[in-house]
C-alpha cells in the first residue's frame, strides 16, 4: 500500500511539473485575438508574387489599406519608423516610396526637386528610403541642445577656504527648411525654452535669427547681434548620428565673433551669411570689435524632438547630470 501511495505522488508531481513547463513555454498573448491565431504573411510593397494574399487579421479588415495609407501620409518620418515596428503589414506599408519621397523633398527643398531626383538616382540606387537614411540632413522636428558647465570661484569673508559654484548654461539651435535658424544662449531648461523657440518670440526672450547652409555633413551659420557695435556671430558644425538616419548629434567645430560696418548690415530678412562669405576667422571690418575665436562652450549638440522636450534628461539639475556625456 505504501509503495502504491508513493507511486501516485511521484506521478502527480511529474504531471504538475509538465504543466508548469508547458505554461512557461506557451505564453498567453491576448493581443493575438486582434490579429487572429494564424496571421498569414503580407506581400511587401511592389512584390511580383503571383498568388493573391489574404490577410485574416481582424485589425486589418477594420482598417483598409486606403485609410492606412492616408494615416501614414500624415505622419513624420520619425513616427513612421516607430509604426514599422508594430507588425509585418505596417512595415511593408511604410516601405512605400511615396512617404520617403515627400520627406526627402521637404528636408532638402533648398536643393530643388530636379536636383534631388538626380541625386537619388545617381547616389542612392533610385531609392528615396536609402537617400533618407544615408544622406546627412538637419532635423527640423525638434531642437539641438548643447549643455555646458564651468566652475566659478565664490567669495566668502572670514573663512579660510572660498566656495566654488558649478554654472550650467545651454546653447539652443532650431533649424527651418527655408534656410533660417534660431539661436539662444541661456541657463533656462529645455522644457521652458521650447515654448518660445520660434519667430513669434518677443525681445525679452532673446532668440536670434540667422541663415545657415549645408555641404555634405558640414553646417555653417551666421547671425547678427544688433546694437551700437554690430557683431556677427558665426558657427561651424559637423553633423552625425548615433544610428543610421538619426542625424541627432552635431559636433561644434568653431564659434567666431567679429565686427561689421553699418553699411554692410543687411535688412531684417537679409542674408547675413552672404556678407561673411569668404571671411577669415581673424577678419573683422570694425576695429572696435576684434575677431575672437571662442574656445569654451564647445560641447556637442544633442537633438531632442519636440514631443520629448518635457521628459528629456537635459531638464535635470546640475548635481544629477555631472557625468552626462553626449554620445
Amino acid at each position: 500500500m505504501a509503495s502504491d501511495y508513493a507511486t501516485n505522488i511521484v506521478a502527480e508531481l511529474e504531471s504538475a511539473s509538465q504543466l508548469r513547463a508547458a505554461g512557461f513555454f506557451i505564453t498567453r498573448r491576448p493581443w493575438l485575438d486582434l490579429y487572429g491565431v494564424n496571421v498569414r504573411p503580407v506581400a511587401p510593397f511592389g512584390s511580383t508574387y503571383g498568388k493573391p494574399v489574404v490577410d485574416s487579421s481582424l485589425i486589418h479588415k477594420c482598417l483598409p489599406d486606403e485609410l492606412l495609407f492616408e494615416i501614414f501620409a500624415r505622419m513624420t518620418p520619425y513616427n513612421l519608423g516607430k509604426a514599422a515596428c508594430v507588425c509585418r503589414k505596417w512595415r511593408n506599408t511604410v516601405r512605400n516610396p511615396v512617404f520617403w519621397r515627400n520627406a526627402c523633398l521637404k528636408a532638402w527643398q533648398i536643393s530643388g526637386v530636379v536636383e534631388n531626383y538626380k541625386l537619388m538616382q545617381s547616389h542612392y540606387d533610385s531609392s528615396w528610403r536609402k537617400m533618407w537614411l544615408s544622406r546627412p540632413r538637419v532635423r527640423m522636428d525638434g531642437i539641438y541642445v548643447s549643455r555646458n558647465t564651468y566652475i566659478r570661484a565664490g567669495v566668502a569673508e572670514w573663512k579660510v577656504t572660498n566656495p566654488v559654484h558649478v554654472v550650467c548654461y545651454f546653447r539652443y539651435l532650431r533649424f527651418y527648411p527655408s534656410g533660417r535658424f534660431l539661436y539662444k544662449n541661456s541657463s533656462e531648461k529645455l522644457k521652458d525654452v521650447v515654448k518660445f523657440m520660434n519667430f513669434r518670440s518677443t525681445k525679452a526672450e532673446i532668440c536670434h535669427s540667422g541663415r545657415f547652409t549645408m555641404s555634405e555633413d558640414k553646417v555653417e551659420g551666421a547671425l547678427l547681434y544688433p546694437g551700437l557695435r554690430p557683431t556677427i556671430w558665426r558657427i561651424r558644425l559637423r553633423l552625425r548620428g548615433t544610428t543610421a538616419g538619426a542625424n541627432n548629434r552635431m559636433d561644434l567645430l568653431s564659434i567666431v565673433t567679429s565686427g561689421v560696418q553699418e553699411s554692410e548690415v543687411p535688412g531684417p530678412d537679409g542674408d547675413i551669411l552672404g556678407v561673411v562669405e569668404g571671411w577669415q576667422d581673424d577678419e573683422t571690418h570694425n576695429p572696435e570689435v576684434p575677431a575672437i575665436s571662442h574656445t569654451r562652450g564647445l560641447t556637442p549638440f544633442v537633438f531632442v524632438p519636440f514631443e520629448e522636450a518635457d521628459t528629456s534628461v537635459l531638464n535635470l539639475p546640475v548635481e544629477r547630470m555631472d557625468y552626462y556625456v553626449p554620445g
